[in-house]
């Protein structure tokens, strides 16, 4: 004879919590699989084996005991159709690997991340995951449970608990929706309640507001008189090298090498989508070149010495220093900002956002296309609407000027 109930087990977690199970016996013999939820003792119900209506979440997780059951049921009789032998413990592995857990699947995504070395990718989305675990309180999560209602609560945690931008609400929930379109294409679970799209959870980025350094700002950095071969110095260098190259990204800077520096131009593949990048070298990038050219072999090859101890064949040690280094960078930038008196935060970032500010309307929309190095016109487009604005002002002044 064989039986499928819901218990609460005795043995709480460290905040006094107890684990949900399903215990399954068969011939007096049992097995139990564990729910992923923790719940205090006053919020169960023994006799009727379910979660009180104290508890906040009492309708999902009964919901989802009631689901288990049945699926436990539905198993049981399965194998014992083929099989009248068959273990307790044979039915609780059956159970147990479905493959529906939404952190499992989520761990094999992040892995798949790190074999393709995409390490800048997997430093961002591992915590996200995390962010969604510490959210539901489980370690454990059927996928089939992720729905609109649910989703819309992680939103108002994100923002509310931890006090996160909805530009960054907005990377949470793109990491879900990766992970749960992975589960739909290995045939984990279908897509008739997709918790995404039109109606749903719709997956569209705030505008954001990108500020850059006016031509008078860098020229007042340019000219500040700074100690030879000081951090600050040495700082300046960095960021008006990547301003004068069209904003170049601070990973492609630092790892610029000698051997990329041909013909007077700068040859480079893109750390962010490993275009192949060509440009011409200016004469005030000459100019700072000189500087370092003396270092080459101390420097390992680098322009810069930021990297010159680290293995380049790691990729994961040269993720680091480059974070190191920005770290670093940007702490100078605001003794630079403060000295050249700045009110603006400045970045290793925002040289790239002062390019854009300062072309505005100079340059066509096509060639900043290719010195942004874009795919698409129309994120150049959009990315060069923070900027132009003088259009805007002059029709602004044309109806109030009276």
């Amino acid at each position: 004879m064989s039986s499928i109930t819901a218990i609460l087990r005795k043995k709480p977690n460290a905040k006094g919590e107890y684990p949900i199970y399903i215990r399954i016996t068969k011939e007096r013999k049992s097995t139990f699989v564990a729910l992923g939820y923790y719940i205090k003792m006053e919020d169960w119900d023994e006799k009727h084996k379910k979660v009180r209506k104290s508890h906040p979440n009492a309708v999902r997780l009964n919901n989802l005991i009631t689901k288990r059951i049945t699926e436990a049921g539905g198993k049981l009789i399965e194998m014992d159709a083929s099989d009248k032998n068959v273990s307790v413990k044979a039915i609780r592995k059956r159970i147990i690997n479905k493959g529906n857990d939404f952190f499992a699947i989520a761990e094999e995504y992040l892995a798949n991340l790190e074999k393709l070395k995409k390490y800048n990718q997997l430093s961002a989305e591992k915590p996200r995951v995390t962010h969604f675990r510490d959210f539901l309180k489980c370690k454990k999560f059927p996928i089939e449970q992720i729905d609109v209602p649910l989703l819309k609560a992680y939103q108002s945690y994100l923002k509310a608990e931890r006090e996160i931008s909805d530009r960054t609400i907005v990377n949470h929930l793109i990491v879900i929706r990766t992970i749960y379109n992975s589960a739909i294409k290995e045939g984990i679970i279908d897509n008739k309640n997709y918790p995404f799209g039109k109606d749903k959870i719709q997956i569209k980025f705030p505008e954001s507001i990108k500020i850059g350094l006016t031509q008078e700002e860098v020229l007042a950095i340019e000219q500040l008189e700074l100690k030879a071969s000081s951090k600050e110095w040495h700082t300046r260098n960095v960021w008006l090298l990547s301003f004068y190259l069209a904003g170049i990204r601070v990973a492609d800077v630092l790892e610029t090498k000698w051997e990329d520096i041909q013909d007077g131009r700068l040859r480079y593949r893109m750390n962010k989508n490993q275009k192949v990048v060509s440009l011409k070298i200016p004469d005030k990038v000459l100019t700072i070149l000189s500087y370092y050219e003396p270092y080459r072999a101390l420097n390992s090859g680098y322009v810069f010495p930021e990297l010159k101890d680290v293995n380049e064949k790691d990729s994961k040690a040269v993720l680091a220093a480059i974070r190191n280094a920005n770290k670093t960078l940007n702490k100078y930038l605001k003794r630079i900002a403060k000295l050249a008196k700045i009110n603006k935060n400045i970045t290793m970032h925002i040289s790239r956002h002062t390019f854009g500010n300062i072309s505005g309307d100079k340059i066509s929309v096509q060639m900043l296309q290719k010195l942004y190095r874009h795919s698409s016109i129309t994120t150049t487009v959009n990315y060069q609407a923070n900027f132009i604005s003088k259009d805007i002002d002059d029709a602004l002044d044309a109806v109030i000027d009276f």
